[in-house]
C-alpha cells in the first residue's frame, strides 16, 4: 500500500503521456452466465469538489471498455447463501483434471476482472497445464449480496474465499491443486485463508503475495484518507474513468485498463450503486467507494508478515519496487523461507499484474514449476504443496 501512495502522489506532478488506440478488441459478453458484464458503459475525470457546473467530456473511443470474453473461458454465478453472497466469477479450466488452477482474490476497490491479461499468459505459457480462477469479492464488482455485505473484515473475505472454494470444488479429493495469488488485501486473505484450505484437505502449492508488506502498509494508513481526497467521485463515461486511471498512473496497462475499470463502477440508478454523499450528477460512480472500508484496513494487514512465514506451503512475495521489507520479512527473507521478486525495472506501480501481466505470468509459471508434484513409475510421492 506504501507503494500505492507514492506512485499516486509522484504521478500527479509527472507528464502524462497519450497512449495509443488499441485495436479493436470488442469481444462479446461470456455466454454462459456472464449476464451484463460492463462493455460499453461510459466515465470521466473530476477530482471532488468539483461535480457542479463542470463541462462533460466527449467519450475518448481510445479508452473504449474491452470484455473480458476473450481473457477466461466462462465465467459463472456461485450462489453462497450461507454466507449472504452472490458471488461473479471468471474461469479458464485447465486442459487435462490432472491440471493445477491458480485461485486470484483482488485487492479492496478491484475486482476478478483485474486478473484478466494475467490469465490469459498464464494459460498460454503453461499451455493449458493450469487453469485460473478469478472472483469478485464482496461488496465488489459483478458479486451481489443476498443478505448484507457490509463486513469486510478480514475473517468474513477469508471465510467467503474458503466456502467459494466448497461450492466450486467440493471434494478436495478429486479438486485440483491450488495456487493462491492475492494482490493486496487479496494478498491477506489467501494468507489467511491457505491453512483453512489445508485443514479442509485441499492440497495447496503454494501462496503468491502482490505487492503488499504488512509494515509498509500499517505506516501509510494513517495517509489514505489524505490520497483518497486525490480521487474523483464519479466520472460521466465508462472511457473517462478509464483515461483517468491511465493518465494518473493508477493503471500502466492501457489494455487491461479497458478491461478491468467497467467491473469496478456502476451506474448512479444501479441497485449496486453505494449510498454516498456523492453528487448525483456523474453517471457512475465507484462500486466500493474505499472511504468507507476504513474500519477494515488495520484487520487487513495486522500479522501478515508473521502468517506469510508461518504458512506450510510455498512462499512467493512479488513487489513493484524495492521497498523496505519489515523485520519479520527480512530475517525470512535472509533465511531463504520465501522467494522474493522484485519489478522495479519494469516499469510497474502497484497494480503489478495488469501493468506487466507477461512478466508476471513467467514468475508464476516458473514458482509453479518449483513446487510441482514428483511421480516415480505413476506412483505419487510428493504432490505439490506437501512437504
Amino acid at each position: 500500500m506504501s507503494q500505492l501512495y507514492r506512485s499516486t502522489i509522484s504521478s500527479r506532478l509527472s507528464t502524462l503521456q497519450e497512449p495509443p488506440a488499441e485495436e479493436g478488441e470488442n469481444d462479446d459478453e461470456l455466454e454462459d452466465s456472464l449476464g451484463s458484464l460492463p462493455s460499453v458503459m461510459d466515465l470521466p475525470f473530476h477530482r471532488s469538489g468539483l461535480s457542479q457546473n463542470r463541462a462533460k467530456k466527449t467519450p475518448n473511443p481510445a479508452y473504449a471498455p474491452i470484455s473480458p470474453a476473450g481473457y477466461f473461458a466462462q465465467a459463472l454465478q456461485v450462489s453462497l447463501p450461507d454466507r449472504g453472497i452472490d458471488v461473479r466469477a471468471y474461469y479458464t479450466p485447465p486442459r487435462s483434471e490432472r491440471g493445477g488452477v491458480f485461485v486470484m482474490h483482488h485487492g479492496a476497490g478491484y475486482s476478478g476482472a483485474s486478473f484478466a491479461c494475467l490469465a490469459r499468459e498464464l494459460v498460454q505459457l503453461m499451455k493449458g497445464e493450469v487453469g485460473v480462477l478469478a472472483f469478485d469479492a464482496r461488496r465488489h464488482g459483478k458479486t451481489t449480496a443476498i443478505a448484507s455485505d457490509e463486513d469486510l473484515s478480514m475473517n468474513v473475505l477469508v471465510d467467503d474465499l474458503c466456502a467459494f472454494i466448497q461450492k466450486v470444488f467440493p471434494d478436495p479429493s478429486t479438486s485440483p491443486v491450488f495456487m493462491l495469488v492475492g494482490h493486496s488485501m487479496g494478498g491477506s486473505a489467501v494468507v489467511h485463508a491457505s491453512p483453512k484450505l489445508q485443514e479442509l484437505k485441499y492440497v495447496i502449492s503454494g501462496v503468491a503475495v502482490l505487492d503488499v508488506v504488512e509494515g509498509t502498509a500499517m505506516e501509510a494508513l494513517p495517509h489514505m484518507h489524505a490520497l483518497l481526497n486525490t480521487r474523483p467521485e464519479g466520472f460521466d463515461s465508462i472511457e473517462e474513468a478509464i483515461e483517468w486511471h491511465v493518465n494518473t498512473h493508477a493503471i500502466n496497462n492501457p489494455t487491461s485498463a479497458r478491461i478491468s475499470v467497467p467491473s469496478i463502477l456502476v451506474p448512479r440508478d444501479s441497485s449496486l450503486s453505494p449510498r454516498t454523499r456523492a453528487n448525483g450528477s456523474f453517471e457512475y460512480r465507484w462500486r466500493t467507494p474505499l472511504r468507507s472500508t476504513a474500519p477494515y484496513w488495520e484487520s487487513w494487514f495486522a500479522s501478515l508478515s508473521s502468517l506469510f512465514l508461518s504458512i506450510r506451503t510455498a512462499r512467493l512475495l512479488v513487489l513493484a519496487g524495492a521497498e523496505r521489507l519489515d523485520t519479520p520479512l527480512m530475517i525470512g527473507q535472509m533465511q531463504g523461507k520465501f522467494w522474493l521478486e522484485v519489478m522495479s525495472d519494469r516499469g510497474v506501480g502497484h497494480l503489478v499484474h495488469e501493468d506487466d501481466p507477461t512478466r508476471l505470468a513467467e514468475i508464476l509459471s516458473d514458482f509453479w514449476r518449483k513446487n510441482e508434484r514428483l511421480e516415480v513409475r505413476g506412483t505419487v510421492i510428493k504432490r505439490v504443496g506437501e512437504r
